[in-house]
């Protein structure tokens, strides 16, 4: 999310990140019509609409990564993200208790830009290439540890933790899900840290490229807008959702 402090912006950036706050604000759109106001929408629960918001968080994860190393205070950064995940949250317990937002995905963001800036003398130590390749693994084995296990289904042998580790809201935190526990947008820690430790792997091997590339230059001036104001657009998306279908809905 923090914008390059380069001479030279990388408008590529701005741009695919405005196209994915696009896509979100349809996704949750979408999710609003059919669970808060009742729109009969068989497809919105298939698994192509799984995918959707899978790709819609992964990009964002990813992108948060890879623009770590471009933006100026990064611990500030990270405070003010996470500051801002505590906001939403503060605010679904108060007035939207049945659909509140419990460690979702700027907690998450924010606790990973705070993790990073504490990890970042140990990890620019370590191989790009290397770094890569090892958050991807960790990742796609941490991925089903919200569900209390470790390796994905199709890997053929997935490790059963011990159910001793899921109790309580700092286990829920880290990844593991206390039983009890819900939130529409859940994030944690794992597998997720990873995704954003891959995205700044991936930084540190293709960004001279990039700024080199007449790719960085891309420019789509509506979706470049949206990625340079994503946070606050990030946290008044969803009242103003709310209140145009709100609206369509009593008319119709």
């Amino acid at each position: 999310m923090p914008a390059s402090s380069s001479p030279r912006r990388l408008h590529l950036l701005d741009t695919v990140r405005g196209a994915t706050l696009l896509s979100m604000i349809l996704y949750h759109a979408s999710w609003d019509a059919v669970y808060l106001f009742g729109l009969p929408w068989a497809w919105y629960g298939s698994r192509g609409a799984f995918w959707w918001q899978q790709s819609i968080c992964c990009t964002f994860i990813l992108l948060s990564g890879f623009c770590w190393p471009l933006g100026r205070k990064p611990l500030r950064r990270g405070l003010v993200v996470f500051a801002a995940g505590l906001a939403v949250t503060a605010v679904t317990l108060l007035f939207s208790y049945p659909t509140r937002v419990v460690f979702g995905v700027l907690t998450l963001l924010g606790s990973s830009m705070l993790l990073h800036t504490a990890l970042q003398p140990v990890l620019k130590r370590v191989p790009a290439g290397w770094g890569l390749t090892g958050s991807l693994f960790l990742f796609t084995l941490f991925r089903p540890v919200n569900a209390g296990y470790l390796l994905p289904a199709w890997f053929g042998n997935t490790i059963v933790l011990p159910k001793a580790l899921y109790r309580g809201l700092a286990a829920t935190f880290i990844g593991f899900t206390d039983p009890g526990f819900f939130s529409t947008d859940y994030f944690s820690l794992l597998p997720w840290y990873f995704l954003f430790a891959a995205g700044y792997f991936a930084a540190r091997l293709w960004l001279p490229a990039l700024r080199q590339s007449r790719l960085a230059g891309l420019h789509i001036a509506p979706l470049s807008w949206l990625g340079r104001h994503s946070l606050w657009i990030y946290l008044l998306h969803q009242p103003v959702i709310y209140g145009v279908l709100w609206a369509w809905f009593a008319l119709n």
